[in-house]
């Protein structure tokens, strides 16, 4: 990611998540009367844990899979010794004969190939790369063990606190969903005062906790600050981000010896002032550089487990199913670029899963007819040969004796299964458009140019960063151990002052929760986007502004799957100003109804409102509106784009066959039925239990992502000159007196969604000064001069040039710790 012409500014909570009058607030209670969770130090770990315990169904279960993983890696470390110093391999290949006493024909046994337990012992001792690599694996051993019993210790007080405090007995807690045990958490805040800082616990807090540092990287992927994306001679545009990579993060940035935090919730506070930003930035190098060339020594062992784990984990399954290795699995980085901000593990999960076949059958679109042809003869030789060999073995199994008959026949299998791979399914139909709507539906983030591209080849090769083969996968952590060094040295180094630089500007402290990052916030006024109903609302720069509308559609997602959460005046009224659109778009689209503009076969696909279940209201709608379908002197319809807002804004209303017309009036004037689950509609009232609620919940969420990446489209065609920013190359020529060009790299990843079209230049006024104090809502930010960067969400720059110079920095009044940091030339 090239560095912003413009410094990134400070930027101060606009609101402290707490109720109103209760900021610094500390709780006093009799010391007779506290409870055993009475002001638990280390929240983020306390809450972590709970939410473990649940996930992993109990105490028990975590129990039993914990010692099964110590298990484990015992068994892997004595049998890959075993298979390398105690096995005789001429025997066991027949190379030379057993000595037996009584006959020459005795059968050779298994016992015979191995060695005698002296002379095994005797091959080990003499081994010393081996008894070096068995005593760095006890030592880590040992480690785990001593953290296993201190997590067990830990995980009963768990334990303790859902039978106690909870009311959750451990027999019953895996029929209980996450939301109703968040719930009780929030509950008992007034009971036992988990939390002394605040009266009440909210949702957003808990999530705070929980995922404070997965925030933070879902930022950092969001603004393209890691070093994901790398361009390669023959591969072009290829992403890298294994285990091994995000685990090296993690520790630079968060818990490991010398990180930018100095515990779990509190970010140091050298790194909260720009004075010594340059400083900071050295020292993060150099740290950066000592944990390379730590995994560059520790590169033989890491590579040597992962072939083992690799070879132990997956051989089996190749072998039973040798096109499994086929088969597609969403990628990490595609998991981090796909998440909002505040969502849990098992609700990504859930969203991927709901994801995967329509993903699976869009890939499966493009496979390609020479392939299929090949493929097809190639099959046909290898099963002619495999049906011989298998007719055999049926007639006389003395032909597995055969010497490499049993591996050919395993060989032949696997050709067969691949060659089957490529031969599409004579009964697939070519529908990518509405299979990239359903996607789109489930995973909410899509980049602008592949609307109504889905065809492309393009397309499919950047979808295909995101959800990757298995054996992609597989091969990349298998390469992780040598290529993660090379990245941290190389490309993670560079990025030390831009790192510096994004903690600092975007870290807010949050009355009982600590130090946050600020996009968690879900502020549009701080961090919205214009192109994403954000405009009027949000007094962010461009550099201040969520990429892809990841602001507005986590905030939209975390007020569905929390109804009982309160958002603050300005995260309020973006959803009043959505709840209105959505009735006033619904309208337009039942008169369309009425006016028959659209043909009967599409109208009986949307009639949705006398089926109340959500799994049959959602394929109704990703059928998709093509320009072809209406008629050419329809006056309503200007655009496709306006036909699908007003059906999915009519879906939405239809989620609930009964519609509340007066919305409740908050303390703040706002009206608050948004937390009732749909806009507009009581869908949460009634019988219902948790599993029917997160389905409409689901439901309601993936209709609103289809109806605001329509209405952003919408916009991007009405207002095609703005929100679009440009690749700027370098200033090779030394025009500039000040070196103040930036060199960015040609890309084909998909353009943001925000920048429909790289051809425009876009300014806006500048930003002044900012001061220390806290914003509040009349707070006049004021605009900044936009430049014309090109920001594109996975990681590219659009092709055109636009050759402009760099606004100069603002200074702002005040020491020089307060000063804003200056742009480095790249």
């Amino acid at each position: 990611m090239a560095m912003y012409d413009t410094p990134y500014q400070r930027l101060e909570a606009s609101y402290t998540d707490s109720p109103l009058g209760e900021d610094d607030l500390l709780v006093h209670v009799p010391e007779g009367s506290k409870s055993p969770w009475h002001h638990i130090e280390n929240l983020d770990l306390f809450f972590s844990r709970v939410y473990n315990l649940h996930q992993k169904n109990g105490f028990t279960c975590m129990l039993i899979g914990e010692i099964f993983e110590l298990l484990q890696f015992i068994f892997i470390v004595s049998f890959t010794t075993l298979l390398v110093s105690c096995v005789d391999y001429d025997i066991l290949f027949a190379n030379k004969m057993v000595n037996h006493s009584q006959s020459d024909h005795i059968k050779v046994t298994l016992p015979d190939a191995f060695l005698p337990p002296g002379v095994c012992r005797d091959r080990i001792q003499e081994n010393g790369f081996l008894v070096c690599l068995l005593a760095i694996a006890g030592v880590f051993w040992i480690h785990r063990l001593i953290k296993f019993i201190y997590n067990i210790c830990c995980y009963w007080e768990i334990h303790n606190f859902y039978i106690q405090a909870l009311r959750i007995p451990m027999s019953d807690l895996p029929y209980y969903t996450w939301e109703e045990v968040q719930s009780r958490i929030v509950q008992i805040q007034k009971e036992h005062q988990i939390c002394i800082h605040k009266k009440e616990l909210s949702e957003l807090d808990v999530s705070h906790r929980i995922l404070r540092f997965k925030n933070y990287m879902v930022a950092m992927v969001n603004k393209n600050l890691l070093p994901l994306q790398h361009r390669l001679p023959l591969l072009g545009n290829t992403v890298f981000y294994t285990r091994g990579l995000k685990y090296n993060f993690q520790l630079i940035f968060f818990w490991g010896p010398g990180c930018l935090f100095q515990n779990e919730w509190s970010l140091k506070p050298e790194y909260k002032r720009a004075g010594a930003r340059l400083e900071l930035s050295e020292k993060l190098a150099q740290r950066i550089l000592w944990i390379g060339l730590a995994n560059l020594v520790l590169c033989p062992l890491v590579l040597v487990w992962q072939i083992l784990y690799a070879f132990f984990s997956y051989t089996e399954v190749l072998r039973r199913e040798p096109g499994s290795l086929g088969a597609r699995c969403w990628s990490l980085y595609g998991r981090c670029y796909l998440r909002h901000f505040n969502e849990l593990d098992h609700q990504l999960q859930a969203r991927l899963s709901r994801a995967y076949k329509p993903a699976s059958k869009y890939m499966n679109c493009f496979l390609s007819p020479l392939m299929a042809v090949v493929a097809k003869h190639l099959g046909f030789l290898a099963g002619s040969i495999l049906a011989v060999l298998i007719a055999l073995t049926v007639y006389d199994e003395d032909v597995l004796a055969v010497e490499h008959v049993l591996s050919a026949v395993t060989l032949l299998g696997v050709v067969v299964t691949v060659s089957r791979s490529f031969i599409p399914d004579q009964h697939l139909v070519f529908c990518p458009e509405q299979l990239l709507r359903v996607i789109l539906a489930h995973i909410h983030y899509m980049p602008d140019h592949w609307q109504r591209s889905a065809y492309r080849a393009e397309t499919r090769g950047e979808f295909a960063q995101l959800f990757q083969y298995k054996a992609v996968f597989i091969l990349e952590e298998l390469l992780s151990p040598l290529l993660t060094p090379l990245v941290l040295i190389f490309c993670l180094r560079p990025k030390s002052l831009e790192i510096i630089d994004f903690f600092r500007n975007f870290t807010v402290e949050v009355v009982g929760v600590g130090d946050t990052c600020s996009f968690a916030q879900m502020d549009v006024r701080q961090h919205g986007n214009p192109a994403w109903m954000s405009a009027g609302k949000t007094e962010a720069s461009v550099y201040q502004q969520a990429e892809d509308g990841k602001t507005e559609l986590s905030l939209m997602h975390f007020a569905i799957t929390n109804p009982r959460w309160q958002p603050p005046r300005e995260c309020s009224a973006f959803l009043s100003q959505l709840r209105e659109r959505v009735q006033r778009d619904s309208t337009v689209g039942n008169q369309k109804h009425s006016t028959g503009l659209l043909n009967p076969l599409q109208c009986s696909g949307l009639s949705i409102q006398s089926d109340p279940e959500p799994h049959s209201l959602m394929p109704n709608m990703f059928s998709g509106v093509s320009p072809a379908e209406f008629p050419a002197n329809t006056e309503v319809l200007g655009s496709p784009h306006v036909s699908a807002v007003s059906e999915v804004a009519s879906a939405l209303r239809s989620l609930s066959p009964q519609q509340s017309c007066h919305p409740v009036q908050n303390q703040s004037g706002v009206s608050a039925d948004f937390r009732n689950g749909s806009f507009g509609s009581n869908v949460w009232e009634g019988p219902m239990n948790s599993g029917t609620l997160s389905e409409y919940a689901s439901t309601e969420m993936s209709l609103h992502a289809l109806y605001m990446h329509e209405l952003h489209q919408q916009h991007t065609r009405m207002v095609p000159g703005r929100h679009i920013w440009h690749r700027q190359e370098s200033d090779e020529s030394g025009e500039s007196s000040q070196g103040d060009g930036l060199t960015n790299k040609t890309s084909n990843v998909p353009s943001s969604l925000s920048c429909p079209s790289p051809a425009a230049q876009v300014w806006e006024e500048r930003l002044p000064p900012l001061s220390t104090h806290r914003f509040s809502a009349s707070t006049d930010l004021g605009s900044v001069q936009r430049t014309s960067l090109a920001r594109q969400p996975m990681g590219g720059w659009s092709e055109d040039v636009q050759p402009s110079r760099h606004p100069e920095t603002v200074p702002e009044e005040g020491s020089e710790d307060e000063l804003p940091p200056q742009v480095q030339k790249v």
